[in-house]
């Protein structure tokens, strides 16, 4: 999965969305948001980056900088939690498995609640 996919997955999930409800807020079809997530797009589009920014509460620069879009750094700038001050700098491939294990964490907690 890539980073943009990560993310995705993660955001939606947070938000108990199925691909289909997506779908319906956003006007993006469920199989692109799955390719989306997948890591099959390239280069997807800044207007469809936008509609799921809003709907996940994720922050339209973010998505930018995850797709692979050079995002100005005036528009980046306080932008930075205080978990990632905490952090610090961290790879790539340290950042989807950080995101990847957040989402077993809280789909974990999830499944205990029910129980």
């Amino acid at each position: 999965m890539s980073r943009l996919g990560t993310l995705l997955a993660t955001s939606r999930r947070q938000k108990n969305l199925t691909l289909r409800a997506v779908e319906k807020a956003t006007g993006i079809s469920n199989a692109y948001l799955s390719q989306l997530e997948n890591g099959d797009v390239q280069e997807p589009s800044p207007v469809m980056l936008a509609k799921l920014a809003d709907l996940y509460d994720v922050p339209y620069p973010t998505m930018l900088e995850y797709a692979g879009y050079r995002v100005p750094k005036s528009v980046d700038a306080g932008v930075t939690s205080p978990f990632a001050a905490r952090i610090g700098t961290v790879t790539e491939d340290e950042e989807t498995a950080l995101l990847e294990y957040l989402d077993f964490l809280r789909t974990r907690r999830k499944r205990e609640r029910k129980k």
